[in-house]
């Protein structure tokens, strides 16, 4: 099966400062917008921030690797290099990480890189790499 892009809407209780953290800390092209909703480039998906006003928060997470993993998250599988270059995009900025980037399962079957973070408004994003593509589902 091809991989086609998925759609993501996620909300956010301020428009205006997830516009700036997406736009200008993560370096993500916007596209079509309105007053209550942006969209963006999210490395070939479409991502859509709508506005929403602010829910009572829950901090829901898993333990993974001895670290607390919040749930829900999303984010994207990126190239090795990419991910790499992302990062220290991500440090250069200051972005505070939830987790920081680590190798999990070091050179071992599924080898990975992974960092987690929030938007502003408590949106959880984690980006991962694969040294091996083809491990991305391997046991």
């Amino acid at each position: 099966m091809a991989l086609t892009p998925f759609h993501l809407a996620i909300p956010v209780h301020n428009l205006s400062e997830c516009r700036d953290f997406y736009t200008n800390l993560l370096n993500f092209e916007e596209g079509r917008s309105s007053e209550h909703w942006v969209d963006y480039n999210f490395f070939g998906h479409q991502l859509v921030i709508h506005y929403k006003a602010k829910q009572a928060e829950g901090d829901a997470t898993n333990l993974v690797d001895g670290k607390d993993v919040p749930i829900p998250h999303f984010g994207v599988v990126l190239e090795w290099n990419v991910f790499q270059e992302f990062a220290e995009l991500l440090k250069s900025k200051g972005i505070t990480f939830i987790i920081e980037p680590y190798i999990r399962f070091e050179d071992l079957v599924g080898e990975q890189a992974t960092m987690f973070f929030k938007d502003p408004s408590g949106n959880a994003l984690e980006f991962k790499s694969f040294k091996d593509m083809s491990q991305l589902f391997a046991k």
